[in-house]
Order: C-alpha cells, then sequence, then structure tokens
C-alpha cells in the first residue's frame, strides 16, 4: 500500500512541475547570492556583480534565455565561431556540471573561477589535468595527449608534420610518465607542470583581473560591500 501512494505522489508531483512549467535540471536564473559565491570562488563581490553583467550579454546575444550555451561561450571567451573547438569544447563541458548543454550564471561563475590570473595554481593544475583526461578515466593517454596538441595547432594556424608531433609526445612521456605504464596519472601531470609552467598559459584569462573596470555600472550601485 505504500508502495503505491509514494507512486501517486510521484505521479502528482510530475504533473504538478509539468503544469507549472518547471524544470529542477535547469539552472536557476538571476546572480543568486553574490556573496557566497564570493566566499566560494576567488572573486570579489563586487568582481560576482560585474561578472554577472558580462554573462547577461553574452547570454542575450541572441536569445535573452538567461543561459549561455555552447556557441555563445566560444565566440564570447575564445573569440572563436569555428564549428568545432576541442579546447573551448572541453571547458564548457567541465563548465556544465549538470551537463544539461547551457550555463547558469552560478557555473559560469564558479568555472571562470579557475580562469582568474591568482587563482590557486592546484586549482588551475586539476582543471587542465581534467582538460586532458578525455575519457574521464583519471588518467591521461598518448592518443588523448595528440588529439590535443593536433587540435590547438589547427586552431591557432600552425601546421606540424605527424612525425614531428609524434616526436613531441614521446619526449613527453619519456619525462613525464615515470611509472613507465604507458599513461600519465594526476601526480605525474603536476610534476610536469611544474617543471614546465607555460602549459598553463591557456589557464588564464587576465581580462578578468580588469572585470569591474570593464563592466562598472553594476558595481557602483551595488547593495553589498566587499570585505
Amino acid at each position: 500500500m505504500v508502495p503505491q501512494c509514494l507512486d501517486g505522489f510521484q505521479h502528482f508531483f510530475a504533473k504538478l512541475l509539468s503544469c507549472c512549467d518547471l524544470d529542477l535540471h535547469r539552472p536557476a536564473r538571476g546572480i543568486g547570492d553574490p556573496e557566497r559565491l564570493a566566499r566560494e570562488t576567488v572573486f570579489s563581490v563586487s568582481e560576482i556583480e560585474a561578472l554577472y553583467e558580462l554573462f547577461k550579454r553574452i547570454s542575450s546575444a541572441v536569445v535573452d534565455d538567461g543561459l549561455i550555451n555552447k556557441k555563445d561561450f566560444r565566440l564570447a571567451l575564445f573569440r572563436t565561431n569555428r564549428g568545432e573547438s576541442l579546447f573551448a569544447d572541453r571547458v564548457f563541458y567541465l563548465f556544465d556540471t549538470k551537463h544539461i548543454g547551457v550555463l547558469g550564471f552560478e557555473e559560469f561563475a564558479r568555472g571562470l573561477s579557475v580562469f582568474y590570473p591568482n587563482a590557486p595554481i592546484e586549482q588551475k593544475i586539476d582543471f587542465s589535468f581534467k582538460l586532458y583526461d578525455l575519457k574521464q578515466q583519471g588518467c591521461i593517454e598518448r592518443e588523448q595527449v595528440k588529439q590535443m596538441v593536433v587540435a590547438t595547432l589547427a586552431e591557432t594556424g600552425m601546421n606540424l608534420a605527424d612525425v614531428v608531433i609524434e616526436e613531441i609526445i614521446t619526449k613527453t612521456f619519456a619525462e613525464t610518465d615515470t611509472k613507465q605504464d604507458g599513461k600519465i596519472d594526476k601526480e605525474e601531470w603536476r610534476n610536469l607542470v611544474y617543471s614546465h609552467p607555460s602549459l598553463l598559459k591557456n589557464m588564464t584569462l587576465q581580462y578578468l583581473q580588469e572585470i569591474t573596470i570593464t563592466f562598472p555600472s553594476f558595481v557602483f550601485h551595488s547593495q553589498v560591500d566587499d570585505t
């Protein structure tokens, strides 16, 4: 009897959500709680508020729905309107924690936090490792490195012979794969990054440090003081 009652309640609740046009999986609209976001990211409250101005501009560029899709994201943050961009698409995938194909403001702000110039290096290392871990298996295989290298070269207009790319990857694995198991784990990736900091070059967006200058209007009318 109890299971039947529960089934009936679930059916009723589903109908209620449908009638009210609610979707519990879609990101919340609006800025939310800027103080909480500031505590949980590297941004100040003023920067969160200014970032929301950027978010509104991006999300309303085509359809003013308060959400950012992958195409909007590529064009606004990575200045590319290519049909595919492996790096930009991987970044979007990691931002889109609900994996529904659109970003709400909170996901946008939390994701961008790691690209802030002064974000902790460990956060950047963790994020960059996930970028290369295309299969989400906790390690980076040789073929995954090649995919990212080839895609990055193509997006920057550079062409290298396949034999040269293979040589670069072979040298990288010879230096990095200390366990000699044909893959790079998180610890080996961290050691590689500390030896070659330039690997994190793409993990910093300098303009985020000037976001309150770029979008000052909302900050000037802020209801919250930075502490």
